[in-house]
């Protein structure tokens, strides 16, 4: 029993790792929290961290019924995280940090307004924490990990994205060493590349989610009574 939870939980580790990849996700945090102070961008990373934990906690719990209550499908959720992650990877590429984040004249400023503080928070929930750290892809890997009625199963898998919750949030603390170590040209350069991948992992998604939908629908075509030959 203490042998099959620790081979599950190192299987629900690599499964939470491939799909969040903290590594790829740091580039992204670099250009959402461009501009922003030290403090600020260390309570983005906390906080972006702790919402995806929380969101895959609840969906580890309470998943299914979630699903069924609002009548949500992955493949929607595919699509409507897609096309937030494709937006925010255009944004990169044009060279800008990201449209749901700070007007470029106040960035940088000793002396922050509430409100525009309150902004750049906001990169912490969405899209750091959703859809980026837990996507659709993270949340349905989290509902397939917890089907297991016993207990124990659940909580390793909250226990094994717990841990990469947590690789996350110390590659988003050491995102300022990067960008001395590049440099604003080269981050700039760094920005715009991820910018094309991120860009491409949301139209993926929304392929994936448009798939999802596609078979659905073809499964319940193919269901339907076929009347009698006249």
């Amino acid at each position: 029993m203490f042998q099959d939870a620790i081979a599950f939980g190192l299987t629900c580790f690599a499964g939470y790792f491939a799909i969040a990849n903290p590594l790829a996700n740091t580039p992204v945090f670099i250009a959402l929290t461009a501009g922003d102070r030290r403090d600020v961008k260390l309570k983005i990373a906390r906080d972006s961290v702790l919402i995806a934990l929380g969101v895959v906690i609840l969906f580890s719990v309470a998943g299914k019924l979630i699903f069924e209550m609002f009548g949500v499908t992955m493949a929607a959720l595919r699509i409507a995280g897609g096309i937030l992650v494709a937006m925010i990877g255009y944004q990169m590429l044009q060279g800008h940090s990201s449209g749901v984040h700070v007007p470029g004249e106040v960035e940088g400023n000793d002396e922050v307004p509430p409100e525009v503080l309150q902004a750049q928070l906001s990169v912490a929930v969405s899209p750091l924490a959703v859809p980026m750290i837990a996507g659709p892809g993270t949340i349905a890997t989290a509902v397939s990990f917890s089907a297991n009625p016993n207990l124990l199963y659940t909580l390793v898998s909250i226990a094994a994205f717990g841990a990469v919750a947590a690789l996350s949030y110390v590659s988003f603390t050491q995102a300022q060493r990067i960008v001395r170590y590049l440099g604003a040209t080269n981050l700039n350069v760094v920005t715009r590349l991820m910018g094309i991948i991120v860009a491409t992992i949301g139209v993926e998604m929304v392929l994936s989610g448009l798939g999802d939908a596609a078979n659905t629908y073809l499964g319940f075509v193919r269901s339907l009574p076929m009347p009698p030959p006249s």
